[in-house]
């Protein structure tokens, strides 16, 4: 698939207000199963100084920092990005598949940090060693079935919603209100898969669902790590296993560390902000391939 994305952020303020640093996660990923093709990234004001950095994740993300005073703050990315449908897992793993709980000892230690509880003191989640060990039971502790399982489970405790504003809930919360973001959801299965040794990472992207919405909005998944196959995606809010239907923006153990745009402002007391977002994408047909050209005659 070959789509263009425009994702477009307007903050209007009561009084000129001074903008902090901003952090910007909004260039898709760029490699494995995603090309990146065309970025474009405008802001307003003119930041006095803009760059990239490679994250903890791999994933490029811009810093701005900027001068003077403003009334408004307009960000506006444009991407054109052409995504595939990835090998299926059961080809990937063969006769290889992953028993479960997974020895941490024998995962390379770049993953360690994706494999951390959520409590302070690195403990689980109680409520997500529970599903964790529903969904084992009835998966022979196969890594593949423990997966379909647990997104059935998750399906089946928690109606999905939308929610816009606020952090991913721990998986407690989330069981216990029933309810829950598509964030929410991820976050409930990141902490499950953790449990049983599998590296799991919360992802924030683009899903170019069908029929188009109206709006389309930011949508949030999980990738988990499987030896053999590497980092695939899930979607316990959509239909598990992703497809080339979806846009990776960022990925990180932790995430509140994939927002679109973090940063801060100040002004005068009782300064007032408003806020307006839009995301408009459309599938576009790849370019034609040249004609190849006549051969002359000697």
């Amino acid at each position: 698939m070959r789509a263009r994305v425009t994702h477009s952020f307007t903050y209007r303020y009561s009084a000129p207000v001074l903008l902090g640093p901003h952090r910007f996660c909004l260039k898709p990923r760029g490699h494995g199963f995603q090309k990146l093709i065309d970025f474009k990234l405008e802001i307003s004001p003119q930041p006095g100084r803009l760059y990239p950095l490679v994250a903890a994740s791999g994933d490029e993300i811009m810093r701005a920092r900027f001068n003077g005073e403003a009334d408004h703050f307009i960000v506006r990315s444009t991407a054109l990005v052409e995504t595939e449908t990835a090998p299926l897992l059961r080809a990937c793993l063969e006769e290889n598949e992953p028993q479960l709980p997974y020895p941490v000892g024998h995962l390379n230690g770049d993953l360690m940090g994706s494999l951390e509880g959520w409590l302070p003191n690195g403990q689980h989640d109680p409520a997500a060693v529970d599903v964790a060990q529903e969904a084992l039971m009835g998966s022979d502790q196969r890594a593949l079935m423990f997966l379909q399982q647990l997104v059935e489970i998750i399906q089946d405790r928690v109606k999905y919603t939308q929610r816009h504003v606020g952090p991913a809930w721990p998986a407690g919360r989330t069981l216990k209100e029933r309810v829950g973001s598509c964030r929410d959801l991820a976050m409930l299965m990141v902490e499950a898969c953790r449990c049983v040794g599998l590296p799991a990472r919360f992802v924030s992207g683009y899903h170019l669902v069908e029929p188009k919405p109206e709006r389309y909005d930011l949508h949030a998944w999980a990738e988990v790590y499987l030896p053999g196959a590497g980092w695939r995606g899930f979607d316990p809010s959509g239909k598990g296993i992703v497809d080339d239907r979806y846009i990776t923006l960022a990925t990180s153990s932790k995430p509140e560390l994939t927002a679109a745009i973090t940063g801060t402002f100040s002004g005068p007391p009782g300064v007032e902000s408003a806020f307006e977002w839009d995301i408009s994408a459309e599938i576009v047909d790849p370019a034609p391939e040249p004609a190849p050209q006549a051969g002359s005659n000697a």
